[in-house]
């Protein structure tokens, strides 16, 4: 197996060296950068809306375009999805001796000094990336905006960088990935963003340093690869010996080794880029921004996001995750989590339709299109969107499992969308025996089985409609609904009408002082497809009914 990958690596591209570009001063650029984003974010910039405190940026509110959208689809793809194992952090994992990646790594390519993660970007051609019709399979899967990674932890930018030469438009697929995305995701009416997890590079490649690798002995030019390559942990005591690849605790980043002012900088310099390059209507950073010594250039960024929007006439979308913002100055993210209720300003789950790895690797498991159904019904019901991530392979091409439930996710919603887009939280998310697992906030704590008996509540934007969903179909023959029993305080009127998308009749029901209580056949309706989710239209207008 090793001779045959090293004769591919050989016959394909023998070295870096074919991927060299000329000199340029990405110090110089960095500067200028930073210079015009201080100006913009400046106190002293009286034009700008916004400026660089959090006070100041209070002023944001998260936009109806995206309280509208719902859904949307995150793009992990990069050069870790040419060894194709693991996980997306193969580039990672590869340097730390004993870990599965490294045995993997050494087995199939050999020694770490002399093939290094910097040699699989040769490898990485993308040669049938189609930016549009991966769009089409997005439409089709009901998605209302569309998220790539424009650089991922390994340094390496999906994106024609000006800052650095490790970027797609200059290596790999000499494609600007990004630009063509925006370019096919603006021409089918959807919205465009971009995320960012540069602000882990600081570490990602410390792990290297330990043993004799390529980036223990990076040259200037895979420097700007590799470098920084520091340490997590706080410095040590002379004499105390610390584990190189043990992380300190992911929920106190003030426990890790904090970056340093160019660093710093050059995080701002090239997020700013991508601002400048793209005008992103959604901008997502990974958690480690939550570090204290980025609170600062967080500030400026986000400034300089709004303002630049703002000029632009866009409505901009800012996540951040756990406590690195002020929920009153952008939008919260939860990785692979939920909530157990109702949250009064919107937010938004990310979760991957691969289990194991964000980015392809190959034998992934898939999850089933009932499961995220479900999740997606489950997360709008308490304020909040979903953002799918899909790892396409790096040919370009999209795994046939992913296809598959991305259709069949897209088929639920051209039926039952009414109760999704658009829509607002009623005044409770729902009821059920199911409740959401303790700890619901932390990574891969979104997968759960519901019952029937779960249901999950919407409201129409014009107050005609609240939307019953259960998520499945009661072979009992009834569905209560004890929230809505006769008088309650929820309802300003009693419902006047219900009926099932998807399905011509009325449904019979009885709003009572223990419930509303819809009789059911025991079966759904045969020209209803079996569903994860069934929607129920509860009509509190009568005289809008009766239309």
């Amino acid at each position: 197996m090793k001779t045959l990958a090293l004769l591919t690596i050989f016959c394909c591209a023998s070295s870096l060296l074919s991927q060299t570009v000329p000199q340029r001063d990405y110090t110089g650029r960095i500067t200028q950068q930073i210079q015009k984003v201080r100006a913009e974010s400046s106190e002293s910039n009286r034009k700008a809306p916004f400026h660089a405190s959090w006070e100041s940026l209070a002023a944001y509110r998260t936009p109806d375009w995206f309280r509208d959208a719902k859904f949307g689809i995150f793009l992990h793809w990069g050069v870790y999805s040419v060894p194709a194992f693991g996980n997306e952090w193969y580039s990672r994992n590869m340097y730390i001796p004993g870990s599965a990646a490294y045995k993997h790594q050494v087995a199939t390519y050999g020694s770490l000094e002399q093939f290094g993660y910097k040699d699989f970007i040769p490898l990485f051609r993308a040669e049938h990336f189609d930016p549009d019709a991966w769009v089409d399979l997005f439409v089709k899967a009901g998605a209302r905006y569309i998220v790539p990674v424009a650089e991922h932890c390994d340094g390496f930018a999906m994106y024609g960088s000006s800052m650095t030469p490790f970027n797609a438009a200059e290596m790999g697929p000499h494609r600007d990935v990004v630009g063509e995305l925006e370019h096919a995701t603006r021409a089918r009416g959807l919205h465009f963003g971009v995320s960012s997890h540069t602000a882990e590079h600081w570490w990602w490649y410390g792990v290297g340093n330990a043993t004799s690798t390529d980036v223990r002995n990076r040259t200037p030019l895979t420097n700007l690869l590799y470098g920084p390559a520091e340490p997590m942990s706080l410095p040590q005591q002379p004499g105390v010996i610390t584990d190189p690849y043990k992380e300190p605790d992911g929920s106190h980043l003030e426990m890790w080794l904090p970056p340093d002012k160019k660093f710093l900088e050059t995080w701002l310099a090239q997020s700013s880029e991508l601002v400048d390059r793209y005008s992103p209507d959604f901008v997502y950073f990974d958690w480690w921004i939550g570090q204290p010594a980025f609170k600062p250039y967080l500030q400026q960024f986000a400034a300089y996001y709004y303002d630049r929007s703002a000029e632009r006439n866009r409505q901009p979308v800012l996540t951040y995750k756990e406590e690195a913002m002020p929920p009153n100055t952008a939008t919260l993210d939860i990785e692979r989590g939920k909530l157990d209720t109702m949250r009064l300003v919107p937010w938004q789950t990310d979760t991957s339709i691969s289990i194991h790895s964000w980015g392809y690797v190959e034998n992934d498991e898939y999850r089933t299109a009932s499961s995220l159904i479900q999740q997606i019904v489950d997360t709008v019901s308490k304020n909040g969107n979903l953002l799918l991530n899909v790892g396409p392979k790096s040919d370009g091409t999209i795994p046939e499992e992913a296809k598959e439930v991305l259709l069949q996710i897209g088929d639920w919603l051209h039926t039952n969308g009414e109760a999704i887009y658009g829509t607002r939280p009623f005044v409770l998310f729902g009821e059920g025996p199911t409740k959401a697992p303790k700890n619901s906030t932390e990574k891969n704590r979104d997968i759960q089985p519901y019952t029937p008996e779960d249901i999950r509540f919407t409201a129409s934007s014009d107050h005609h409609y609240v939307y019953a969903i259960a998520l499945g179909w009661p072979s009992s023959g009834s569905l209560t609904a004890h929230t809505l029993f006769r008088g309650n305080p929820y309802l300003s009127v009693p419902i006047c009408a219900v009926d099932l998308l998807g399905y011509s009749g009325r449904v019979p029901f009885q709003q009572t002082d223990y419930g509303l209580r819809l009789t059911l056949p025991v079966e759904p309706p045969s020209a209803l497809s079996p569903a994860a989710a069934y929607v129920f239209r509860l009509h509190t207008n009568c005289a809008h009914a009766a239309r």
